[in-house]
């Protein structure tokens, strides 16, 4: 009798015109974003970037017909919420990877959690030690990233100094994981570049003032001064030097201040100052042939069109993160291992960061010319020459 009436609803949804279908297919992929906190003008516009993108593959009626599900946690640049959000997002929600975090420290501490329950992460954050293990010498192996690794700032900064004829030089960095990454590489690449160190300086990441470190510097009298950090720190150490008189000392920021707005609390301190920038934040300055012109272009008028505001470099490394996932997926489906597989294979894949070409022993996929050299001119950014 249950059968017999079950089978005339079933009639009677048909007759109404009603369908039983299966819901349909997703692909749930995570992120975890310092959207609040001490990093969150890297994880305000990674989060906007991300769900943009999201949105628009969604739009256009997903992948394979499969829509995403972006799955976002705000660490609030919180080691141990970091750490909980990885776990939930892979334990609880399933997703088939993740994107982020959004600063070094935070991204190299969740390594294991990944590695153990074998889930392709792609960082958002910049130190080698995201995706190469010391110990063993090779990668981690779920563990990728997509902004250009310190290591290659360096080499990108040195190479600049010297066409520039500059070799005695100072640097200054943040104690942090991205500070102390970037002063590793800036110590080991030296020599390699002929380059002479004739000041480390270190600072707080809440320090307000670095004119006991730039006075010291000063009485050394460096050709070039290399400042490695982000966030209020970049802008007060730029603000510092120009008061102190050291403005014929070249200044050099690392990749970390690519943002326009950074040049715009510097308040006409930052003119003159250099630094290696993905493509994504000069798309209009980029020649017609270059082969992340269409890609940066496209970026820049969705973004600033979504939100009303200037891109940076760091919503940029969310789109090729996601943008890397997107390509897995279409590839190969949801199955993680395979994802992890495609991702350490894939070359030619056109970004705003460059054109990467990921290998067993490269999780990163970039080279050097992966940046652009340019200079603050007039309040804006420029191609150095």
């Amino acid at each position: 009798m249950v059968k017999k009436s079950a089978m005339a609803l079933l009639a009677g949804l048909v007759i109404f015109g009603f369908s039983i279908q299966p819901a349909l297919a997703t692909y749930k992929v995570g992120a975890i974003f310092s959207v609040t906190g001490g990093a969150s003008f890297l994880g305000d516009p990674e989060k906007k970037t991300a769900q943009m993108v999201v949105d628009q593959i969604n739009r256009d009626g997903g992948i394979n017909g499969e829509k995403i599900e972006l799955i976002v946690y705000d660490d609030e640049t919180d080691p141990t919420k970091c750490n909980l959000h990885a776990k939930k997002l892979i334990s609880q929600d399933k997703v088939v990877a993740v994107i982020g975090p959004s600063v070094s420290g935070l991204s190299v501490a969740i390594i294991p959690v990944f590695e153990k329950f074998k889930t392709p992460l792609v960082s958002c954050a910049a130190s080698y030690k995201i995706v190469y293990n010391e110990k063993t010498g090779k990668p981690n192996k779920w563990v990728f990233k997509t902004p250009q690794s310190d290591s290659l700032a360096v080499e990108a900064i040195y190479t600049k100094m010297q066409s520039m004829g500059i070799h005695k030089i100072a640097i200054l960095t943040v104690t942090d994981g991205y500070g102390a990454s970037g002063r590793h590489e800036l110590l080991r690449l030296a020599q390699a570049y002929k380059m002479d160190i004739v000041a480390d300086e270190k600072y707080d990441p809440k320090d307000a003032d670095m004119t006991a470190q730039l006075t010291k510097i000063k009485g050394l009298a460096p050709q070039a001064i290399v400042n490695w950090s982000v966030g209020p720190t970049q802008v007060t150490v730029l603000r510092n030097w120009r008061d102190l008189g050291m403005t014929p000392i070249t200044f050099f920021q690392s990749h970390g201040f690519g943002s326009r707005k950074n040049i715009e609390l510097a308040a006409g301190a930052a003119e003159g100052v250099f630094c290696p920038l993905g493509a994504c934040n000069i798309a209009d300055l980029l020649p017609e042939d270059h082969p992340q012109k269409q890609v940066t272009m496209a970026y820049q008028k969705s973004y600033t069109e979504t939100y009303n505001e200037p891109l940076s470099s760091f919503g940029g490394h969310a789109w090729d993160a996601i943008q890397l996932v997107v390509d897995a997926l279409k590839a190969v489906g949801g199955d993680r291992a395979k994802i992890r597989d495609y991702l350490e294979n894939k070359k030619g894949f056109i970004g705003q960061h460059g054109v990467f070409n990921f290998s067993p022993e490269d999780h990163n996929g970039l080279t050097k010319e992966a940046f652009q050299m340019v200079v603050v001119k007039d309040g804006d950014w420029a191609l150095a020459k």
